[in-house]
């Protein structure tokens, strides 16, 4: 049964000012990666591909390198779209602000798109990458939110206490074609 795996990247230091796309992994989260790779190994993947993001990207490559398998960069598997949302000074008004956008998938209320966009940006370009790599075991590194919309439509489970749980690094696999939800590690320390 061919294998398809989720990552949310590893640890990445937020920065005032700085968009969130281009924030980098702090060395902390540049260790996790090798304790990721090795929780991969079970997967047999033969190829990472990475959102458009930095973190994403050294998340992926690291990963990669420890595995001795590809990686490549993808187009939209980027994060819900939020350039010109305010930065938030405490994690209270950032964890509101993306329960609104999962309560309210379907209205504009934080950031570029509506929760419901991201979703099916996401999902078409999941498909893609399946559609281009038909036989492939393949891991994609992505980010929490698009992530947790994307899981909650293809299951059913609440999106709030599934993103809530993402750890950074996190898995989260699935069997393909049923795309049947097979493990997820929430902390790679």
């Amino acid at each position: 049964m061919r294998n398809l795996v989720f990552i949310r990247h590893s640890q990445s230091k937020p920065e005032a000012g700085v968009p969130a796309r281009q924030w980098r992994l702090t060395a902390e989260g540049r260790r996790r990666c090798s304790p990721l790779a090795e929780q991969l190994f079970p997967y047999d993947l033969d190829l990472i591909v990475t959102s458009t993001e930095r973190k994403a990207i050294e998340t992926g490559e690291l990963v990669a390198q420890k595995l001795e398998i590809p990686c490549i960069i993808e187009d939209n598997l980027h994060e819900h779209e939020r350039e010109t949302a305010p930065y938030f000074d405490t994690r209270a008004e950032f964890i509101e602000a993306i329960q609104n956008l999962f309560i309210h998938p379907t209205e504009l209320v934080f950031g570029d798109e509506t929760g419901l966009a991201a979703q099916e940006r996401f999902a078409s370009a999941v498909e893609n990458v399946l559609k281009v790599n038909p036989r492939e075991n393949i891991a994609i590194v992505t980010h929490g939110t698009v992530l947790s919309l994307f899981v909650s439509q293809l299951t059913g489970c609440a999106a709030i206490p599934f993103w809530r749980g993402l750890g950074m690094p996190a898995i989260v696999a699935f069997s393909h074609p049923a795309m049947k939800l097979l493990a997820q590690v929430n902390e790679i320390t």
